[in-house]
Protein backbone atom coordinates (compact mmCIF):
# COMPACT_ATOMS: atom_id res chain seq x y z
CA UNK A 1 0.00 0.00 0.00
CA UNK A 2 1.12 3.74 -1.08
CA UNK A 3 0.13 6.92 0.57
CA UNK A 4 -1.05 9.63 -1.75
CA UNK A 5 -1.86 13.24 -1.50
CA UNK A 6 -4.52 13.60 -4.36
CA UNK A 7 -6.16 10.09 -5.24
CA UNK A 8 -7.92 10.06 -8.60
CA UNK A 9 -12.08 9.91 -9.26
CA UNK A 10 -11.72 6.53 -9.79
CA UNK A 11 -9.48 5.77 -6.70
CA UNK A 12 -11.58 7.69 -4.97
CA UNK A 13 -14.88 5.32 -6.24
CA UNK A 14 -12.67 2.03 -5.39
CA UNK A 15 -12.34 3.78 -1.58
CA UNK A 16 -16.29 4.36 -1.84
CA UNK A 17 -17.53 0.69 -2.86
CA UNK A 18 -15.06 -0.98 0.10
CA UNK A 19 -16.67 1.25 2.55
CA UNK A 20 -20.41 0.78 1.23
CA UNK A 21 -19.22 -3.44 0.89
CA UNK A 22 -18.14 -3.42 4.51
CA UNK A 23 -20.86 -1.12 5.64
CA UNK A 24 -23.63 -3.37 4.03
CA UNK A 25 -22.18 -6.18 5.41
CA UNK A 26 -22.15 -4.77 9.03
CA UNK A 27 -18.81 -4.85 9.51
CA UNK A 28 -16.97 -2.37 11.92
CA UNK A 29 -13.85 -0.92 11.02
CA UNK A 30 -12.23 -1.39 13.82
CA UNK A 31 -13.59 -5.38 13.17
CA UNK A 32 -11.73 -4.75 9.56
CA UNK A 33 -8.77 -4.22 10.65
CA UNK A 34 -8.79 -7.13 13.38
CA UNK A 35 -9.57 -9.47 10.10
CA UNK A 36 -6.40 -8.25 8.34
CA UNK A 37 -4.27 -8.12 11.46
CA UNK A 38 -3.73 -4.34 11.15
CA UNK A 39 -4.65 -0.85 12.51
CA UNK A 40 -7.66 0.47 12.04
CA UNK A 41 -6.36 3.94 10.32
CA UNK A 42 -5.08 1.60 7.19
CA UNK A 43 -9.42 1.08 6.67
CA UNK A 44 -9.89 4.53 7.20
CA UNK A 45 -6.85 5.49 4.98
CA UNK A 46 -7.80 2.94 2.44
CA UNK A 47 -11.72 3.80 2.21
CA UNK A 48 -10.62 7.88 2.15
CA UNK A 49 -8.81 7.13 -0.64
CA UNK A 50 -5.58 8.56 1.09
CA UNK A 51 -3.81 4.85 0.88
CA UNK A 52 -3.94 2.70 -2.57
CA UNK A 53 -4.79 -0.76 -2.25
CA UNK A 54 -3.76 -4.18 -4.41
CA UNK A 55 -5.90 -6.71 -6.15
CA UNK A 56 -4.94 -9.08 -3.45
CA UNK A 57 -6.03 -6.90 -0.23
CA UNK A 58 -9.22 -6.03 -2.30
CA UNK A 59 -10.02 -9.67 -2.72
CA UNK A 60 -9.04 -10.49 1.01
CA UNK A 61 -11.54 -7.52 2.40
CA UNK A 62 -14.55 -8.73 -0.08
CA UNK A 63 -13.67 -12.22 1.54
CA UNK A 64 -13.97 -11.26 4.78
CA UNK A 65 -17.33 -9.09 3.92
CA UNK A 66 -18.61 -12.27 2.60
CA UNK A 67 -19.79 -10.19 -0.52
CA UNK A 68 -21.42 -12.90 -3.34
CA UNK A 69 -21.04 -10.17 -6.47
CA UNK A 70 -17.90 -12.14 -8.22
CA UNK A 71 -18.41 -9.54 -11.28
CA UNK A 72 -18.21 -6.51 -8.83
CA UNK A 73 -14.92 -8.25 -7.30
CA UNK A 74 -13.55 -8.83 -10.18
CA UNK A 75 -14.11 -5.02 -11.43
CA UNK A 76 -12.55 -3.87 -8.20
CA UNK A 77 -9.53 -5.92 -8.28
CA UNK A 78 -8.61 -4.59 -11.92
CA UNK A 79 -9.26 -1.03 -10.85
CA UNK A 80 -6.60 -1.70 -7.55
CA UNK A 81 -4.55 -2.37 -10.64
CA UNK A 82 -4.81 0.02 -12.97
CA UNK A 83 -3.00 2.47 -10.46
CA UNK A 84 0.18 1.31 -11.82
CA UNK A 85 -0.95 2.57 -15.13
CA UNK A 86 -0.33 5.82 -16.85
CA UNK A 87 -2.62 7.48 -19.15
CA UNK A 88 -2.63 10.36 -21.46
CA UNK A 89 -4.90 12.79 -19.12
CA UNK A 90 -1.98 12.00 -16.52
CA UNK A 91 -0.12 14.75 -18.79
CA UNK A 92 -2.43 17.57 -17.70
CA UNK A 93 -1.76 16.62 -13.81
CA UNK A 94 -1.25 20.20 -12.31
CA UNK A 95 -1.84 22.12 -16.12
CA UNK A 96 -6.17 21.24 -15.83
CA UNK A 97 -8.25 21.08 -13.10
CA UNK A 98 -9.00 17.67 -11.59
CA UNK A 99 -12.33 17.30 -12.76
CA UNK A 100 -11.08 17.62 -16.15
CA UNK A 101 -9.00 14.43 -15.58
CA UNK A 102 -11.66 12.55 -13.54
CA UNK A 103 -14.41 13.13 -16.67
CA UNK A 104 -11.72 11.34 -19.07
CA UNK A 105 -10.84 8.44 -16.49
CA UNK A 106 -14.72 7.55 -16.08
CA UNK A 107 -15.02 7.84 -20.22
CA UNK A 108 -11.75 5.50 -20.35
CA UNK A 109 -12.86 3.17 -18.51
CA UNK A 110 -17.12 3.16 -19.41
CA UNK A 111 -18.23 0.29 -21.72
CA UNK A 112 -20.71 2.16 -22.70
CA UNK A 113 -21.48 6.23 -22.78
CA UNK A 114 -25.02 8.67 -22.75
CA UNK A 115 -25.01 12.09 -22.42
CA UNK A 116 -28.48 14.75 -22.49
CA UNK A 117 -27.49 18.42 -23.11
CA UNK A 118 -29.83 21.12 -23.49
CA UNK A 119 -27.85 23.49 -24.47
CA UNK A 120 -24.15 22.81 -25.29
CA UNK A 121 -23.06 19.99 -27.70
CA UNK A 122 -21.77 16.80 -26.44
CA UNK A 123 -17.71 17.43 -25.55
CA UNK A 124 -16.95 13.86 -27.69
CA UNK A 125 -18.27 15.50 -30.29
CA UNK A 126 -17.20 19.07 -30.42
CA UNK A 127 -14.83 20.26 -33.32
CA UNK A 128 -11.89 21.95 -32.17
CA UNK A 129 -12.98 25.73 -33.14
CA UNK A 130 -16.59 25.50 -31.07
CA UNK A 131 -14.45 23.95 -28.18
CA UNK A 132 -12.19 26.85 -28.62
CA UNK A 133 -15.54 29.61 -28.58
CA UNK A 134 -16.91 27.83 -25.82
CA UNK A 135 -13.63 28.14 -23.36
CA UNK A 136 -13.13 31.35 -24.43
CA UNK A 137 -16.37 32.66 -22.61
CA UNK A 138 -15.24 31.55 -19.68
CA UNK A 139 -15.60 33.68 -16.57
CA UNK A 140 -13.02 34.55 -15.15
CA UNK A 141 -11.77 34.86 -18.45
CA UNK A 142 -9.29 32.08 -19.51
CA UNK A 143 -5.29 32.94 -20.54
CA UNK A 144 -5.00 31.99 -24.27
CA UNK A 145 -2.58 28.99 -23.00
CA UNK A 146 -5.36 27.72 -20.83
CA UNK A 147 -8.11 27.90 -23.28
CA UNK A 148 -5.69 25.72 -25.87
CA UNK A 149 -4.82 23.42 -23.09
CA UNK A 150 -8.66 22.89 -22.17
CA UNK A 151 -9.27 22.28 -26.30
CA UNK A 152 -6.57 19.87 -26.19
CA UNK A 153 -7.92 18.03 -23.77
CA UNK A 154 -11.45 17.66 -24.95
CA UNK A 155 -9.63 16.74 -28.63
CA UNK A 156 -8.22 13.64 -26.81
CA UNK A 157 -11.02 12.59 -24.78
CA UNK A 158 -12.62 11.90 -28.03
CA UNK A 159 -10.35 8.97 -28.63
CA UNK A 160 -12.46 7.14 -26.68
CA UNK A 161 -15.51 7.20 -30.02
CA UNK A 162 -12.24 5.98 -32.28
CA UNK A 163 -9.86 2.99 -33.33
CA UNK A 164 -10.97 -0.53 -33.30
CA UNK A 165 -12.73 -1.17 -30.06
CA UNK A 166 -14.66 2.51 -29.72
CA UNK A 167 -17.11 2.67 -27.14
CA UNK A 168 -20.83 2.60 -28.01
CA UNK A 169 -22.27 6.26 -27.43
CA UNK A 170 -25.58 7.77 -27.24
CA UNK A 171 -26.17 11.65 -26.98
CA UNK A 172 -29.27 13.40 -26.64
CA UNK A 173 -29.50 17.19 -27.97
CA UNK A 174 -31.62 19.61 -27.54
CA UNK A 175 -32.76 21.52 -30.92
CA UNK A 176 -31.70 24.42 -28.65
CA UNK A 177 -28.21 23.49 -28.45
CA UNK A 178 -27.94 22.86 -32.21
CA UNK A 179 -29.40 26.71 -32.73
CA UNK A 180 -26.66 28.49 -30.34
CA UNK A 181 -23.86 29.32 -32.97
CA UNK A 182 -20.51 29.40 -30.97
CA UNK A 183 -17.97 31.16 -33.01
CA UNK A 184 -20.00 32.41 -35.78
CA UNK A 185 -22.37 30.96 -38.62
CA UNK A 186 -19.20 28.65 -40.50
CA UNK A 187 -17.69 27.37 -37.54
CA UNK A 188 -21.83 26.70 -36.30
CA UNK A 189 -22.09 24.73 -39.72
CA UNK A 190 -18.85 22.36 -39.66
CA UNK A 191 -19.88 21.63 -36.34
CA UNK A 192 -23.53 20.80 -37.17
CA UNK A 193 -21.85 18.74 -40.51
CA UNK A 194 -19.47 16.95 -38.19
CA UNK A 195 -22.58 15.61 -35.57
CA UNK A 196 -24.30 14.35 -38.85
CA UNK A 197 -20.91 12.49 -39.96
CA UNK A 198 -21.02 10.94 -36.68
CA UNK A 199 -24.51 9.45 -36.64
CA UNK A 200 -23.35 7.51 -39.71
CA UNK A 201 -20.88 5.66 -37.54
CA UNK A 202 -22.70 2.47 -36.26
CA UNK A 203 -21.65 2.62 -32.49
CA UNK A 204 -22.94 6.52 -32.35
CA UNK A 205 -26.35 7.43 -31.88
CA UNK A 206 -27.41 11.21 -31.66
CA UNK A 207 -31.40 11.88 -31.09
CA UNK A 208 -32.61 15.15 -31.23
CA UNK A 209 -35.72 16.77 -28.91
CA UNK A 210 -37.03 19.18 -31.66
CA UNK A 211 -38.77 22.61 -30.33
CA UNK A 212 -41.88 20.77 -31.49
CA UNK A 213 -41.77 18.08 -28.94
CA UNK A 214 -42.66 20.60 -26.21
CA UNK A 215 -41.70 20.34 -22.66
CA UNK A 216 -39.98 17.32 -22.14
CA UNK A 217 -38.55 15.56 -19.11
CA UNK A 218 -34.81 16.47 -18.21
CA UNK A 219 -35.03 19.89 -19.24
CA UNK A 220 -32.33 21.86 -18.42
CA UNK A 221 -29.72 19.23 -17.42
CA UNK A 222 -26.59 18.32 -18.52
CA UNK A 223 -25.45 14.33 -18.10
CA UNK A 224 -22.82 11.74 -18.88
CA UNK A 225 -23.80 8.59 -18.23
CA UNK A 226 -20.83 6.00 -18.20
CA UNK A 227 -22.21 2.66 -17.24
CA UNK A 228 -19.17 0.38 -15.74
CA UNK A 229 -18.41 -3.33 -16.52
CA UNK A 230 -20.70 -3.57 -13.45
CA UNK A 231 -23.98 -1.49 -12.82
CA UNK A 232 -22.41 -0.88 -9.28
CA UNK A 233 -19.77 1.04 -10.90
CA UNK A 234 -21.71 2.96 -13.23
CA UNK A 235 -21.10 7.26 -12.94
CA UNK A 236 -22.97 9.78 -13.28
CA UNK A 237 -20.91 13.39 -14.19
CA UNK A 238 -22.85 16.85 -14.13
CA UNK A 239 -21.76 20.16 -14.90
CA UNK A 240 -21.78 22.95 -12.74
CA UNK A 241 -20.51 26.96 -13.17
CA UNK A 242 -18.17 25.58 -10.24
CA UNK A 243 -16.92 22.31 -12.22
CA UNK A 244 -17.76 18.50 -12.56
CA UNK A 245 -20.17 17.05 -10.09
CA UNK A 246 -20.08 13.40 -10.06
CA UNK A 247 -22.49 10.66 -8.43
CA UNK A 248 -22.33 7.04 -7.94
CA UNK A 249 -24.92 5.94 -4.71
CA UNK A 250 -27.54 3.73 -6.29
CA UNK A 251 -30.54 5.56 -6.61
CA UNK A 252 -29.65 8.92 -7.89
CA UNK A 253 -27.91 5.84 -10.64
CA UNK A 254 -31.38 4.50 -10.90
CA UNK A 255 -33.47 7.69 -11.41
CA UNK A 256 -30.55 9.10 -14.12
CA UNK A 257 -31.44 5.83 -16.09
CA UNK A 258 -35.01 6.12 -15.93
CA UNK A 259 -34.20 10.28 -16.79
CA UNK A 260 -32.32 9.48 -19.80
CA UNK A 261 -34.76 7.04 -20.90
CA UNK A 262 -37.57 9.41 -21.15
CA UNK A 263 -35.30 11.96 -22.58
CA UNK A 264 -34.72 9.33 -25.42
CA UNK A 265 -38.50 8.65 -25.66
CA UNK A 266 -38.84 12.92 -26.36
CA UNK A 267 -36.60 12.84 -29.30
CA UNK A 268 -36.86 11.82 -32.83
CA UNK A 269 -35.75 8.29 -34.10
CA UNK A 270 -31.59 8.14 -34.74
CA UNK A 271 -31.98 8.51 -38.74
CA UNK A 272 -34.54 11.30 -38.36
CA UNK A 273 -32.43 13.07 -36.08
CA UNK A 274 -29.42 13.13 -38.71
CA UNK A 275 -32.03 14.49 -41.16
CA UNK A 276 -32.79 17.01 -38.97
CA UNK A 277 -29.00 17.96 -38.37
CA UNK A 278 -28.09 17.77 -41.77
CA UNK A 279 -30.86 20.38 -42.62
CA UNK A 280 -30.07 22.56 -40.29
CA UNK A 281 -26.51 22.90 -41.67
CA UNK A 282 -27.31 23.42 -45.29
CA UNK A 283 -29.75 26.24 -43.57
CA UNK A 284 -26.51 28.00 -42.06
Amino acid sequence: MVSRAAPTGRQRRLATELRRMREGAGVSIREAAAMLGADRTMISNIEAGRTSVSEDRVRQLACHYRCPDEDLIDALSAMAASRRRHHWWSDYRGRLPDGHLDVSEVEHHAVRIRTAQTVHLPGLLQTEDHARAIFELAVPRLSRLDVELRVAHRMQRQSVLQGDTPTPYTGIIHEAALRLEFGGRAVARRQLERLADACAQPHIRLLVIPFSAGEFHGAGQSVLYAEGPVRALDTVQLDTALGANFVDAPTPLANYRSLLDLMERSALPADDSQDFIRSMAKGL
